[in-house]
């Protein structure tokens, strides 16, 4: 369990950072957490305005990573993104400049204003970790974690992130506007000139762990991956999966890459509340940011303006859960039910 309690520790302190300066949205915060541990990329789709990219600024500030922001535009070329060999008269020879994307923490702001072309680059750096110039492979620092924003209500000048891209994101997550009360404290911690988010410092230390603080994030990676999930519960998520395939209402349902991503999401999300195996309860809550991009909607669900969430609710709606009665930990233990009690 110790490894599962440094997780919790640096999830709240990271989580308590954040909520300075973004407020009311605890549970998107977990999510982004979640997608972050489980070594995932983040898609932000949201109206403008709604805060992603200073939700952004303040996780990689919180955690002292090396951070970059690309904005998209239509003529950003993938050279902008994974820079270029440049002559240095003085050594007579060209020296490779690291573009935006050789960084920790990047930002990829309006990803769908981006040509294909450019948004290809971004490809094999969120799937394999690394990136080729002038025909030599350059491995990027860990950890490395994009989150990509896009604006899904307005389409001019605009090129749709293809479906293998998406495919990339671990999860996709709506922020939503603010409740009443966390706007007013919103407009009263914004008098200023300069936003708050500057102010935010690294709330995380690297301690003794060997290889500093990238070190350490690996070491909470990697214990994410140990979280125990039940043969019961991974049979839930495989009838997930498979009933996404059957359902009439898509054209294509998940992947088998969607399999390992709502896996990997379940076991965060476990690992974030202080557990140390998962619960039918992580894989529902996990289900719709990890399923929602990966779906393909079918022609008459389009032209009955269908929304993706509508039909995964009713996919978790008719999939049974498991009975925690039935769920046994490697050392014997029962899960705790959600309202506390072993069964």
């Amino acid at each position: 369990m110790a490894h599962v309690e440094a997780v919790r520790e640096f999830a709240g302190l990271v989580r308590a950072s954040i909520e300075r300066v973004f407020l009311g949205k605890t549970g998107v915060i977990d999510m982004l957490l979640a997608a972050f541990l489980a070594g995932g990329h983040v898609l932000l789709e949201d109206v403008p305005g709604t805060g992603k990219t200073i939700l952004a600024r303040a996780l990689a500030a919180s955690m002292g990573l090396s951070f970059a922001r690309i904005q998209c535009t239509p003529d950003l070329l993938p050279a902008d993104i994974l820079g270029v060999p440049v002559w240095q008269q003085g050594e007579g020879r060209f020296v490779y400049q690291p573009g935006p994307v050789v960084n920790q923490f990047v930002l990829v702001d309006e990803i769908n204003r981006a040509t294909p072309r450019s948004q290809s680059a971004l490809l094999e750096a969120m799937a394999e970790g690394q990136i080729s110039v002038e025909g030599k492979r350059l491995a990027l620092p860990e950890p490395f974690f994009i989150i990509a924003t896009e604006n899904p209500v307005e389409f001019e000048g605009t090129f749709p992130l293809p479906e293998a891209q998406k495919d990339r994101f671990l999860v996709s997550l709506n922020i939503g506007y603010p409740d009443g009360e966390s706007e007013a404290r919103m407009l009263e911690s914004q008098r200023r000139l300069s936003h708050p988010v500057t102010d935010i410092r690294p709330v995380v230390e690297a301690g003794d762990t060997a290889g500093g603080l990238a070190g350490r994030i690996k070491g909470l990676q990697e214990a994410v991956t140990q979280i125990h999930m039940d043969s019961a519960v991974r049979g839930y998520l495989l009838a997930l999966v498979e009933a996404s395939r059957r359902e009439p209402a898509l054209r294509i349902g998940i992947s088998p890459r969607g399999s390992l991503a709502l896996y990997r999401a379940a076991q965060a999300t476990a690992a974030l509340q202080g557990r140390d195996y998962v619960t039918p309860e992580d894989v529902k809550q996990m289900a719709a940011p990890v399923f929602r991009q990966r779906m393909l909607l079918s022609a008459d669900s389009v032209v009955r303006g269908i929304p993706p969430d509508r039909i995964i609710e009713s996919i978790l709606d008719r999939t049974p859960a498991p009975e925690y009665r039935h769920l046994v930990l490697p050392d014997g233990r029962h899960p705790i039910t959600p309202d506390g009690r072993v069964p």
